[in-house]
């Protein structure tokens, strides 16, 4: 299972991931800080996505999940050439244990050409609906605000953030299968309270 790259495309909400292997980021000085702000801010979505009456079958399928992962900001903005991006995590479910495992940190972005003009901001959660889907399908849920009508995911990459899963788990060159297959880092206060919060909006 390679969890570095993912291209993605889009029919419905139904998201087909096509894996690639890509060089991590260098390392930065605010990694850390970026990292932990990224977990406190995906917390904070997973729960409102759970409370969201907008989103009906969204509890459920996250009880069922395999994976979750959750962009608490995604931008987009374009005029005549458009792209959008942010980072999130991924967090997947311990077969045997029901437990939930993570996060790995990841960053997703795209560009497209053609005649448009505003602006976005999205929340958004993609569920994993089991291990084969782990490895290429995904269905997402999105909030919006800005003048786009919806957020097209058509095109995008998913590339794992090296720096800030290093950072966050305090050892060099750790990769998502260093976290959530080996599970060779050690489990932080925030990744419990991230876990907590995503094993709620499943119920």
């Amino acid at each position: 299972m390679n969890m570095t790259r993912r291209s993605l495309t889009v029919a419905g909400v139904a998201l087909a991931a096509t894996v690639a292997m890509t060089a991590s980021p260098p390392a930065r000085a605010s990694n850390a800080s970026d990292a932990a702000e990224l977990v406190a801010k995906a917390q904070a979505t997973i729960g409102e996505f759970g409370r969201n009456k907008d989103f009906p079958t969204f509890s459920p399928a996250l009880a069922k999940a395999r994976g979750v992962l959750i962009f608490p900001q995604v931008l987009k903005a374009g005029f005549v050439l458009g792209g959008s991006g942010g980072s999130g995590v991924l967090l997947v479910r311990d077969a045997k244990t029901g437990k939930w495992i993570g996060p790995a940190f990841y960053t997703m972005g795209s560009a497209s050409l053609g005649f448009q003009a505003g602006a976005s901001a999205a929340e958004v959660v993609m569920i994993v609906n089991s291990q084969k889907a782990l490895d290429s399908d995904f269905v997402a849920y999105s909030a919006v605000k800005g003048a786009f009508a919806g957020l097209a995911i058509d095109g995008s990459v998913l590339d794992a953030r090296g720096g800030l899963n290093s950072a966050y788990y305090g050892k060099k060159k750790t990769t998502p299968i260093d976290i959530l297959v080996k599970r060779q880092v050690a489990n932080k206060p925030e990744s419990a309270a991230l876990q907590a919060a995503v094993k709620k909006a499943a119920t």
